[in-house]
């Protein structure tokens, strides 16, 4: 479900990312003084050279040295963000909105980051705004991420319409349509999913089509984890959406237990693990 694309903050491209955010927006800060503009480079190449203490101190120094500017901040945000210091990049993040209210990506990257440190209703919050304040059009139909958080935070009739906006531009995603199945079940029932899961012809990402049979009725639950076999990331992929159909038809039980394995899976990569990471942590709140 990832839409990977390059971020553009005032000239400077942050290729320093944990895992590709879905929009690229211009920021409407101001320009860097001299000795900033050096930093940011400097930064930059920090982040190539993959050394996030060195950026990360140089980002500190940005912050002291031009601390009116939102850029620093949002910089030094994504710092954080690389390192998964969720609270100070929220923090950096929530400084350089109020230095810049309109500067679109802010909000997308902080709801992205309140989200994996669990603040789901903060990242609906962040989302949403993003979608109004970015000037592209098509964001609200990219948005897949604002339906994951939907459902994390019960809206279930609100995920279920976000993932239909999202069919509209992404029209062959086994992912949509599961998470647009879930959203209807817990609101309508399993029978109303079922007649209404979006039909997909086109996903060849294993083990994506049994998924979809799976939920459509015509596998099991082996079949995924045959078609998975022993690839790492279609493991994954087989025990999160296993845990979510179990979810779906009201077994707890295996639906812990599968969402707990995919869970297992680290990959600042990849959007979908902190997904898991974050379901299997709600589970165990529920828990106790």
């Amino acid at each position: 479900m990832i839409r990977p694309v390059s971020i553009l903050f005032a000239g400077i491209l942050i290729l320093l990312m944990t895992e590709p955010t879905m929009f690229a927006a211009p920021a409407s800060a101001p320009v860097p003084n001299k000795v900033t503009g050096q930093l940011m480079a400097d930064i930059q190449a920090a982040m190539n050279r993959k050394d996030t203490q060195e950026a990360l101190k140089l980002a500190n120094r940005s912050v002291e040295l031009d601390p009116r500017n939102p850029q620093t901040y949002f910089v030094r945000g994504r710092i954080h963000e690389i390192m998964r210091n969720h609270s100070k990049a929220i923090a950096d993040y929530t400084e350089s909105i109020r230095l810049e209210p309109n500067a679109p990506m802010a909000y997308q990257l902080r709801g992205a980051e309140n989200f994996r440190a669990g603040n789901i209703k903060e990242s609906v919050t962040d989302f949403e705004t993003f979608i109004r304040v970015d000037p592209d059009p098509r964001s609200a139909a990219h948005h897949w991420q604002l339906g994951i958080s939907y459902y994390y935070a019960g809206r279930y009739a609100d995920g279920a319409k976000q993932f239909e906006l999202h069919q509209t531009v992404n029209p062959q995603d086994v992912e949509n349509a599961v998470w647009h199945f879930i959203c209807v079940a817990r609101k309508d029932g399993l029978e109303k999913a079922r007649l209404g899961l979006i039909p997909i012809s086109s996903d060849y990402r294993v083990p994506m089509k049994q998924v979809h049979a799976l939920f459509s009725g015509k596998a099991q639950p082996e079949d995924v984890f045959k078609a998975a076999g022993q690839n790492e990331d279609a493991v994954f992929y087989a025990n999160l959406y296993l845990g979510l159909y179990y979810e779906a038809v009201g077994d707890a039980a295996k639906a812990r237990e599968y969402i707990l394995k995919s869970a297992e899976r680290l990959d600042p990569n990849n959007y979908m693990t902190d997904v898991a990471r974050v379901h299997a942590q709600l589970l165990k709140k529920v828990v106790k």
